[in-house]
């Protein structure tokens, strides 16, 4: 089964409030947010977590990269005191409270301002799950924030814990590009889910075209176009993040970038064939339907038929009349009982030549 993801969002909290207002829109996810601070270089690791933000967390040592995670968005003074401290602009800090933005891209020349949803499959429910994900990256550093906390960014962290690949031995933008690669990689887990079951769904069309069936085809047609409408954005965020001209972003890390832009073409054109198939399922629902009502109308017509002159043979016979011979025939009853027989078989063959049925079994 999968969770309906909610399509309209409400912000009546934001109306009449100035722009800028920091306002917490969305559902509260955690009971209480958790701060986690990451300094890391080929060399040095140094991980903090806090309920409070009780340090300078802009300042750090010279060539450390420092990633901070923010889980939970209920409280406005965290996210508030956390742009003070790296010049966020208000407009970026409102968009990042109100968890109901399009995936979009913005280069504020000292940083990237990235928003993006992650998706990924709830193992005890098996539903799959949808939250906003706000990036902004800096030169020396990376701030995610995210509405509840997961076990998304673990991959990421042991890496950097265990000095795996060549995380440690780069800059702010590689780590960037980690977080959008591992949210990336959690739309195929998605993309795996929703072709098998399209797959199921084919498969019972083929054996019992049930009225259930077609519950089941618009339940994933709703899904597929509510994730074609979060995942078609990111051609754009990908496709400009690669070819912004800004520092922050190296020259070796633009090559991981096209390869995250080919992960990202390669997904939409998956849930463009996603479309096209439970279009095709529908239709094909619609004809098993309607073929079968023709079989079950063909052998209503060809039982009316053979009954026909039964019919009038047994109500021609069952007149009163005390004058017709075949009535006072000893053989009367076998005899028109051996015709309407006859009849009946005769009339059998004739549709079977006609190839209007079929007598053999399947």
């Amino acid at each position: 089964m999968i969770k309906m993801i909610k399509r309209v969002k409400k912000r009546s909290k934001k109306v009449g409030l100035p722009p800028g207002t920091l306002l917490f829109t969305g559902e509260k996810k955690v009971e209480i947010e958790k701060i986690k601070v990451i300094d890391f270089n080929e060399k040095q690791l140094e991980v903090n977590e806090y309920k409070e933000v009780k340090r300078d967390l802009f300042n750090k040592d010279e060539g450390m990269v420092r990633w901070i995670n923010l889980d939970g968005l209920s409280r406005v003074d965290l996210v508030e005191n956390i742009g003070k401290q790296f010049d966020i602009h208000p407009l970026i800090l409102e968009d990042i409270m109100n968890p109901v933005q399009r995936p979009k891209i913005e280069d504020l020349n000292n940083y990237f301002f990235i928003v993006l949803n992650m998706l990924y499959l709830d193992e005890e429910t098996e539903l799959i799950q949808s939250e906003q994900i706000s990036l902004i990256l800096g030169s020396t550093y990376v701030i995610t924030f995210r509405e509840q906390e997961s076990k998304i960014f673990d991959s990421i962290i042991k890496r950097i814990e265990t000095s795996r690949g060549r995380i440690r031995a780069e800059k702010s933008d590689y780590l960037g590009y980690a977080i959008l690669d591992v949210i990336l990689d959690n739309y195929f887990v998605i993309q795996e889910k929703i072709g098998e079951k399209i797959d199921l769904i084919e498969e019972e069309l083929l054996e019992n075209p049930s009225s259930e069936l077609l519950g089941k085809i618009h339940h994933i047609e709703r899904e597929v176009i509510t994730l074609r409408r979060i995942i078609r954005p990111l051609r754009e965020v990908i496709n400009s993040f690669q070819r912004e001209d800004n520092p922050i972003i190296h020259d070796t890390t633009r090559l991981y970038l096209r390869d995250l832009y080919d992960h990202i073409i390669q997904i939409i054109d998956t849930f463009e064939n996603f479309r096209d198939i439970i279009t095709t399922l529908h239709e094909s629902y619609l004809s098993r339907i309607n073929q079968r009502m023709n079989e079950i109308i063909n052998l209503l017509t060809i039982i009316s038929s053979i009954f026909i002159p039964l019919s009038f043979l047994a109500g021609f016979y069952g007149m009163n009349f005390i004058y017709m011979p075949e009535v006072r025939h000893p053989m009367g009853y076998p005899i028109i009982i051996m015709v309407m027989i006859s009849i009946a078989v005769l009339m059998l063959l004739y549709f079977k030549k006609k190839k209007w049925i079929c007598l053999k079994k399947k």
